[in-house]
């Protein structure tokens, strides 16, 4: 267990999507957490998997190019063996980013994990924060602070009422708020998850058709059922998402 915290702690990382805009940056197609120019510890799976924080559970979703994925694995990321469970979305494909989350929460509910850390898997962020994240005794959402521009930006807000709503185009093409809000912000889409009993009570929620759908619907679902006071927010000060191999370059540039 960690740091003697007898509590089950799981890091869910998905990497399962097709990369689309990424392989068209490059050139040819790629999976992109395990993208590197040079060595592994620059690909964005090292990175999150080597943060200065150990999780008893490191659950990766993989499904485009699922036999290199699990071939890196096995090969760089070895001091994981015992810990780490590489689960297939065999409809990477066909469904939404649900459907990823779907997976990884499925093992972790089943094995019992009491706090759960979401990362989804094209993230470079400072190491400090996502400490703070995988820390903390509360929930947590993130922020960052790039604009909130609709063909990349996954943003929410807070309604009048302090309820918070997540909005995210998967045509990258445009976001609408619909309701008076009193904030907004750009996510930094990590979460953290601590009420096991909250979590798989919007798991159970959430029907087949809805996990076809964005991560967004558990996200909101289980956040829905704490009040403001009741997690945390937690700002980024370095966050990178590689939709295209130019955002990647940011930080081997840096």
């Amino acid at each position: 267990m960690c740091k003697g915290d007898d509590k089950v702690k799981a890091l869910i990382v998905t990497v399962a999507g097709m990369s689309s805009r990424f392989s068209e940056s490059l050139g040819r197609e790629c999976l992109k957490c395990i993208y590197y120019p040079h060595d592994i510890t620059e690909s964005i799976l090292y990175r999150l998997l080597h943060q200065p924080v150990q999780f008893d559970r490191y659950y990766i979703v993989g499904g485009f190019k699922y036999e290199e994925l699990e071939k890196n694995i096995e090969k760089y990321f070895s001091e994981y063996k015992d810990k780490l469970v590489l689960v297939r979305n065999t409809y990477y494909s066909e469904y939404g980013s649900g459907y990823s989350l779907y997976c990884g929460l499925k093992k972790a509910i089943e094995d019992n994990c009491d706090e759960i850390v979401f990362a989804e898997g094209d993230l470079i962020v400072d190491e400090e924060t996502f400490v703070k994240v995988s820390n903390s005794a509360k929930s947590v959402i993130t922020s960052n602070s790039e604009p909130i521009l609709a063909n990349k930006a996954v943003a929410f807000y807070y309604d009048v009422k302090g309820t918070i709503h997540y909005i995210y185009d998967t045509g990258h093409s445009e976001m609408f708020i619909k309701e008076p809000f009193i904030a907004i912000y750009n996510s930094g889409q990590i979460w953290k998850f601590t009420d096991k009993v909250l979590a798989k009570k919007a798991f159970d929620s959430i029907t087949d058709e809805e996990w076809k759908g964005t991560n967004l619907v558990f996200v909101e679902r289980y956040f829905s059922q704490l009040g403001p006071d009741e997690y945390d927010n937690l700002h980024f000060s370095e966050w990178i998402n590689c939709n295209r191999v130019e955002d990647f370059n940011k930080k081997m540039e840096a």
